[in-house]
C-alpha cells in the first residue's frame, strides 16, 4: 500500500484540478505544465488500468516525471488516481485534492479525462457505451457539481474547461459521450453564473500522443491548413488564457483549437 501523501503547506497560487494526467506526452500533461508556469498549483488524477489496456500501455514513472515538472515550475502538486466510472470517485477526488493542498479549495477544473474505444454503430458492445457514457458524460457532470457546491474563491476567478471531440463515424460511443460533455459543461456557464465562474469546452482536434497511425497523421495533415498536427502545448496554452484574468470573458462557448482542421 502506497504511503499516505503528506499535506502541503497553504500557498498563495490558486488551485486548479486537471483530470485524465496519466501521461507526460499527453494533453492532459500538458495542460497542467501551462497551469504551474502561470501561477497554478495542480492536483492531477490518473487511472493506470485504463493506460493498461490501450495500445501504448503504461508509461513508467510518468506520475512522478509530472511531479518533478511541475516542482520545477514552482507548483504544489499531487496526483490522485481515481476511477472516473466510479460514482463516488468525483466527491473523493475533490476531498483528496483539498485535504493534501493543505485545506485549498479548487478554483479551476480542467477535464481531460475520457474513455476512448473505438467501435461503431455494428459493433460497440452494451458495457463499453455504459463504460463511455459514466467517464466522459456522467463524471463530467459529477465533477462539476462538486465544483459548484464547494466553490468559495474570490467571484469572477472560477473557471471550468472540458475537452471534447466530434468525431462519432466508427468512434460512436466516444463522440456520443463527448457531446453530452458539451452539454453538461456550458450549461455551467449559466446554472454557476452565481459564482462568477466561467465554463467552456475546447475541441483541440488530432493531436497525436501516441494513439495516430502514419495514415491517421497524414491524412490530419492534408486536412489542416496550417499543415501539421496539433500539439499539447497548442491546447494548454488556450486553457493557459481561459483560466487567466484576461480570459475571463470567454463563457459558455465551444472553441475549436485545431488549426482550421475541415
Amino acid at each position: 500500500m502506497a504511503p499516505t501523501p503528506t499535506p502541503s503547506p497553504p500557498t498563495t497560487r490558486p488551485l486548479a484540478l486537471v483530470t485524465g494526467v496519466g501521461r507526460t506526452v499527453g494533453i492532459g500533461a500538458g495542460i497542467a505544465r501551462q497551469l504551474a508556469a502561470s501561477g497554478w498549483d495542480i492536483a492531477f488524477t490518473y487511472w493506470t488500468p485504463y493506460d493498461t489496456r490501450m495500445s501504448w500501455g503504461i508509461e513508467p514513472g510518468a506520475t512522478e516525471a509530472i511531479t518533478r515538472s511541475l516542482a520545477a515550475q514552482g507548483a504544489a502538486s499531487t496526483a490522485i488516481e481515481a476511477d472516473l466510472a466510479d460514482p463516488d470517485a468525483p466527491a473523493h477526488v475533490f476531498d483528496e485534492a483539498e485535504q493534501r493542498m493543505g485545506g485549498c479549495g479548487v478554483t479551476a477544473l480542467v477535464m481531460c479525462h475520457c474513455e476512448s474505444v473505438d467501435s461503431g454503430l455494428l459493433d460497440t458492445t452494451l458495457e463499453s457505451f455504459d463504460r463511455h457514457f459514466a467517464v466522459n458524460a456522467r463524471a463530467t457532470w459529477l465533477l462539476i457539481r462538486e465544483f459548484g457546491l464547494r466553490f468559495s474563491a474570490t467571484p469572477g476567478t472560477g473557471r471550468i474547461i472540458g475537452l471534447t471531440s466530434d468525431h462519432t463515424v466508427g468512434n460512436l460511443p466516444y463522440g456520443a459521450s463527448k457531446g453530452a460533455l458539451d452539454r453538461i459543461t456550458l450549461a455551467a456557464a449559466h446554472e454557476l453564473s452565481h459564482l462568477g465562474a466561467t465554463a467552456n469546452v475546447i475541441n483541440p482536434g488530432p493531436v497525436d500522443t501516441g494513439w495516430m497511425s502514419e495514415e491517421d497523421r497524414a491524412n490530419a495533415v492534408r486536412h489542416t491548413p496550417l499543415g501539421r498536427l496539433g500539439t499539447p502545448q497548442d491546447t494548454a496554452h488556450l486553457v493557459g488564457f481561459l483560466c487567466s484574468e484576461d480570459g475571463q470573458w470567454i463563457n459558455g462557448q465551444l472553441l475549436k483549437s485545431n488549426g482550421g482542421l475541415a
